[in-house]
């Protein structure tokens, strides 16, 4: 093992309406280290909705308890930490790289690369605030013109935030294109403080090069692992030098029916259906070559309205493989 990935770690990137509790529960069980809860408001008075509180409830022991929070102004997002703090967490994460329009639209996310003071004021605020650790989650900058990342990472670090994760582009760029890690390797090697690499990494022979190229205290892994929650035992098994083996029909199954019925306990019937169909979805993607006798299923699965027969279903796929 390369002196450099001894101490790696593999992030479940945060993700709003994706990476929630069972998902970051079923994605460290098959090698992920930690999780980052999703996306929250700084807007405390909104807490009580139950989105946010789906996203603040976990039924599960997790290695690190990490809430995300954004906002836009320093006394509201600071707020909101202090608040964050007494919920026994190990650390804050401030969202400053989401490039959804509707959080874009209210100055938080990754519109905060805009407006450098901002950002200083924020993060200066809410490290003064809490005594738990912050991180921070941004992109590369703005857009092309504007890739202020090493000036963010400059700022981050004087103002006492204890980890960095960097996306591999602009908010200009959403998800579209190629991510690029020059600059995440440009701010690596002028910082002191653990950077993370996200953005396109979809296996594990591509971890390794990013790794290897930008020489990253570990990888924030998000969409690359929908369908695919072992992507982080793969990278660790690659790291290790075992060779790596493609998942059987019935190990895929296996997991999907782990999965599935921890989202309808977290969700609950009505929404635990709509979200166990977004998931299903992913993993009939993600592994569409080695269930290819279930392309066609999904449509009916879709159609299901209810907890018992969305198990039924894949209880009666896996025996397809029995």
């Amino acid at each position: 093992m390369k002196n450099h990935l001894s101490n790696l770690k593999l992030v479940v990137s945060p993700m709003a309406g994706v990476t929630d509790a069972p998902f970051r529960h079923i994605a460290i069980k098959y090698g992920a280290d930690y999780g980052i809860s999703e996306m929250i408001t700084s807007q405390i008075e909104l807490w009580d909705s139950q989105k946010t509180q789906q996203r603040l409830k976990s039924n599960f022991t997790e290695p690190l308890k990490i809430i995300q929070i954004a906002g836009a102004s320093p006394d509201v997002i600071t707020d909101a930490a202090k608040l964050c703090e007494k919920q026994n967490i190990d650390a804050i994460e401030i969202n400053m790289g989401c490039p959804a329009k509707k959080v874009c639209n209210v100055l938080a996310g990754s519109a905060l690369l805009r407006d450098e003071k901002l950002v200083e004021d924020i993060l200066l605020a809410v490290v003064s605030s809490v005594s738990v650790p912050v991180f921070l989650k941004t992109r590369l900058g703005w857009d092309h013109d504007n890739k202020n990342i090493m000036k963010i990472a400059q700022l981050a670090e004087l103002s006492g935030i204890k980890s960095l994760a960097i996306h591999g582009r602009t908010r200009s760029d959403m998800y579209n294109g190629d991510a690029s890690f020059d600059l995440i390797r440009e701010v690596i090697r002028n910082s002191t403080i653990p950077v993370f690499a996200n953005g396109d990494i979809t296996s594990a022979e591509k971890a390794i090069d990013i790794l290897d190229y930008t020489n990253a205290s570990g990888l924030y892994i998000g969409r690359g692992a929908l369908g695919k929650p072992w992507l982080f035992m793969d990278i660790k098994n690659y790291i290790s030098g075992l060779q790596l083996v493609e998942k059987t029909p019935d190990e895929i199954l296996l997991i999907m029916n782990e999965h599935i019925p921890l989202i309808h306990d977290h969700y609950g019937d009505y929404m635990g259906v709509r979200f166990a169909r977004k998931h299903v979805k992913w993993y009939l993607q993600a592994n569409k070559n080695i269930l290819s006798n279930l392309k066609i299923s999904f449509e009916s699965f879709s159609k299901l309205e209810t907890c018992e027969e969305q198990l039924a279903i894949l209880q009666s796929w896996q025996q397809l493989y029995s």
